[in-house]
């Protein structure tokens, strides 16, 4: 069935703050669904605008298929509808993502991110028809995850302005190519109800000045109310009231991706008490000295909230 683009409008919009959801796991490696509730109220209580699992964050590929269904299904019990949600579904089998589609319950969700194909390394005609493929498959939205440092390849600007304007259900794109030039493009060509969206806490601030709409965020799992509103205010245009919280947090970008992601943001959701620091093989914990780094970011960065944020301070100060 095809549907106008208004109708996709309305239906579910990308603007404001993401999430990428952490999966928290216990020390004998399962997953902790107790850890994940708490991650996922912190969250609602930050007032994040939409929350994604089983992404990239979520250690999705170290995960099998009983256990991906857990999470969907645990995760629509928990926000109960109180915030919208999106479910990662990506893969490199064309056939196999499509036929996972079409066979997940796809109930309480608003749209899928779905990730470039990795290692194979398509052309971008493969690419494009890839995601023709998707989006015909799927009864929700589609947003594309470009991610070229993760999966070999490149989404070109011409690709993603291709679908988008073929593809109404194709509502977004999350960039995290860190090519400014390319976002650039798509921005200034992209169909009305087509969103660009920054895949990289560190550019959101530049990212949004030049026309972007929000972020999924990483360091929103920690601090979703205080990054949610660096998000607002350059939304709204109020950027020098934006750049102190978007400086305050960039020592904490480094360290949270210098070990790989997640192990940065499961060692910040550690120091705060939310999870414990445990992650699958192949991924491991932060180095020692990471961790210390972190730990010393947090409180510097919750010790002076009460001027930096909302002028109430971090709901995390008493942690």
């Amino acid at each position: 069935m095809r549907y106008s683009y208004r109708y996709f409008m309305e239906t579910f919009r990308l603007t404001g703050l993401g999430v990428a959801a952490v999966t928290p796991f216990t020390p004998d490696k399962e997953i902790d669904f107790e850890a994940l509730g708490r991650v996922l109220d912190h969250i609602m209580a930050g007032h994040a605008d939409y929350i994604v699992v089983l992404g990239t964050t979520g250690e999705t590929p170290a995960l099998s298929a009983t256990e991906k269904k857990a999470v969907r299904e645990f995760a629509v019990a928990r926000t109960a509808g109180r915030v919208p949600l999106v479910l990662g579904m990506g893969g490199n089998c064309t056939r196999s993502l499509v036929e996972e589609i079409r066979d997940t319950d796809l109930s309480g969700f608003s749209a899928i991110l779905s990730v470039t194909p990795y290692y194979n390394k398509p052309s971008q005609e493969g690419i494009y028809l890839h995601f023709r493929e998707v989006t015909m498959a799927s009864p929700l939205p589609v947003v594309l995850y470009n991610v070229p440092g993760r999966t070999g390849t490149n989404i070109k600007a011409s690709t993603t302005l291709r679908l988008a304007k073929e593809f109404p259900s194709v509502i977004g794109v999350k960039e995290a190519s860190g090519d400014f030039k390319q976002i650039e493009e798509i921005i200034n060509n992209k169909p009305d109800h087509f969103q660009v969206i920054s895949g990289d806490d560190a550019l959101t601030y530049p990212l949004i000045s030049l026309g972007a709409e929000g972020v999924i965020s990483v360091v929103g799992n920690a601090f979703p109310e205080e990054f949610g509103r660096m998000v607002r205010l350059c939304l709204e245009g109020r950027f020098n009231e934006a750049l102190p919280i978007h400086y305050r947090f960039s020592r904490l970008y480094d360290e949270l991706f210098v070990d790989g992601n997640p192990a940065g943001v499961k060692s910040l959701l550690n120091a705060l008490g939310l999870i414990e620091n445990q992650l699958r093989l192949p991924l491991v914990p932060t180095r020692l000295e990471t961790g210390e780094e972190i730990r010393r970011l947090v409180a510097e960065i919750c010790d002076p909230c009460v001027n930096i944020f909302c002028g109430k301070g971090s709901n995390l100060s008493a942690r």
